[in-house]
């Protein structure tokens, strides 16, 4: 049985998702003081089986669904299944998440669980045309053979600012948005961090068993190779973007078959780097 502690608010019941912050505005004619809405920004712990495993930085809140999601990008779980226990430390400390695996699984990661000194693919600090021969030969290319109207698509990715009410407060946050082959919005989640927006986004759909009906994935912020990555992980076939993707990107998901387009400079249309049989004109 899966035992999932759900608490996504703050100690005191309040998300420090934004702050209030006085700063000075200087034109060439006066300067004033005025209050800012800053993003909030905070370390999260995430513990496996006992021990550190990795602390990302994050915007406060989805911290269940965030942890989640970054297990399934890593590898460490394939299925809700996979866990013998997901929460929190304690019910006072919301920036600590413990993972118990169940042993099955625990036996299949045995060479992920027993490093030193890990870092994460998934979250920063990797780079190198190395690590798309790596992580292809870890990860399955995505084998879903939908399309997708390119007009609706482009549409979604239009009105990601309408579902962006951090970014509306801080101008500071990113967001990753999930649809269905219908554009049906399934899942949205907004984080400092454009790696933790994806993991929080795709996480409440891997705990609610959902996934398999994400088709295409809106993001905020540059396509880069971690994203790719985890969208793989998640089995997403279609990734649009505002800013456009890193050529280690593009590489890493042509070779996931994994379809990437972003706005073009008249955010009248779209460029498609790869996997255009995807995107449909009706």
């Amino acid at each position: 049985m899966l035992k999932i502690n759900v608490v996504l608010a703050s100690p005191g019941g309040r998300l420090n998702t934004s702050i209030n912050y006085q700063i000075i505005h200087w034109d060439k004619h006066a300067h004033t003081s005025e209050d800012h809405r800053l993003l909030g920004e905070e370390p999260l712990s995430i513990r496996l089986q006992g021990n550190p495993y990795s602390v990302v930085m994050r915007t406060p809140g989805d911290e269940i669904p965030h942890a989640a999601g970054f297990c399934l990008g890593e590898g460490i779980v394939d299925s809700p299944d996979d866990f013998a226990a997901i929460g929190f430390c304690d019910d006072e400390d919301t920036n600590v998440v413990t993972i118990t695996l169940h042993p099955s699984r625990r036996a299949k990661i045995s060479q992920i669980l027993d490093r030193r000194g890990f870092i994460s693919q998934t979250s920063c600090g990797i780079c190198g045309k190395e690590i798309v021969k790596d992580l292809y030969q870890a990860i399955k290319p995505v084998k879903k053979d939908v399309r997708i109207d390119i007009s609706g698509a482009h549409a979604c990715l239009e009105r990601l600012s309408e579902l962006q009410p951090l970014r509306k407060k801080t101008r500071a946050s990113h967001a990753a948005v999930l649809y269905d082959l219908n554009f049906e919005m399934l899942s949205v989640a907004e984080d400092v961090g454009r790696h933790n927006a994806l993991d929080k986004a795709v996480g409440k759909l891997f705990l609610d068993r959902k996934l398999d009906q994400a088709a295409l994935l809106i993001l905020s912020s540059r396509i880069s190779y971690e994203l790719v990555q985890k969208a793989a992980r998640a089995k997403i076939p279609v990734i649009l973007a505002y800013s456009r993707p890193t050529s280690l990107a593009v590489e890493l998901a042509s070779n996931l078959d994994i379809t990437l387009a972003s706005m073009d400079d008249d955010d009248a249309g779209l460029y498609i780097y790869c996997g255009k049989q995807r995107l449909d004109r009706k």
